[in-house]
């Protein structure tokens, strides 16, 4: 049985391996991770367990800027589709 400030710890103070340890070893996130994590986030459904290993392998700026761009695309998306169905009246 765990004691309620061991269960309440942020994930990167839990037992195992930290995040630092894991990115020596060369255990970085790949670009395709970083994108289907970002998209799953977005829409919503992002399990926990990757969402566990994107903060133990990934580091924050790289989800910072693929979020970014991600808004960005949404945006630009839904802008385009609003614009074609608009001038096709």
């Amino acid at each position: 049985m765990t004691s309620d400030s061991e269960s309440q710890k942020h994930p990167s103070e839990l037992p195992g391996e930290d995040s630092s340890a894991a990115r020596a070893k060369g255990e970085s996130l790949k670009p395709l991770q970083v994108i289907s994590s970002v998209f799953a986030a977005g829409l919503g459904v992002q399990s926990s367990k990757n969402r566990e290993r994107d903060f133990k392998q990934g580091r924050a700026g790289t989800f910072i800027l693929a979020g970014l761009l991600f808004t960005a695309l949404f945006i630009g998306t839904v802008y385009t589709v609003v614009s074609l169905v608009l001038s096709g009246r």
